[in-house]
């Protein structure tokens, strides 16, 4: 259970297989990269060791704007963990890349990289609203996370 002086870790831990494991290391070093097929190039994402749409096994890293859109959002009550009840109501956003509108990811919307998941009021959030990727430690892992591009 977090305190007060410590925020709760994510909520999921990511997966360190061979197909995940890059998009971990990339976002620690502030990147945004999607998973894409060497063969035939269409951007996947989950990570997964095969393209989908012609079967290759050979991918490589693309590297994105970090620009989106809010396509869904929720603000779960109660709170998805218990270490979460303090932040609540908080978001959880739904992304689609600017770059990859196939490609969508889950997150939250922050104020700033490092603050509470509870820092934007939960009627600034619209679908539709125009995102931007930053990253943010927390509890010793790096996250993508998403600022309003005009708050």
């Amino acid at each position: 259970m977090a305190d007060a002086t410590t925020k709760p870790t994510p909520l999921l831990t990511p997966t360190q297989d061979d197909d995940g494991a890059p998009f971990w290391t990339y976002a620690a070093r502030g990147e945004l990269r999607i998973q894409a097929c060497a063969a035939c190039d269409e951007l996947r994402f989950p990570p997964r060791p095969c393209c989908p749409h012609c079967r290759s096994f050979d991918s490589t890293w693309r590297k994105m704007s970090g620009r989106g859109r809010i396509w869904s959002y929720v603000f779960p009550h109660p709170p998805l963990l218990p270490a979460y009840a303090e932040q609540a109501p908080y978001n959880a956003v739904i992304v689609e890349l600017a770059d990859a509108p196939r490609i969508r990811l889950v997150g939250n919307l922050v104020a700033a990289p490092d603050a509470d998941l509870n820092s934007v009021a939960p009627e600034r959030l619209r679908i539709g609203a125009k995102v931007q990727v930053v990253f943010a430690d927390v509890g010793g892992t790096v996250v993508p996370r998403w600022l309003l591009e005009r708050p």
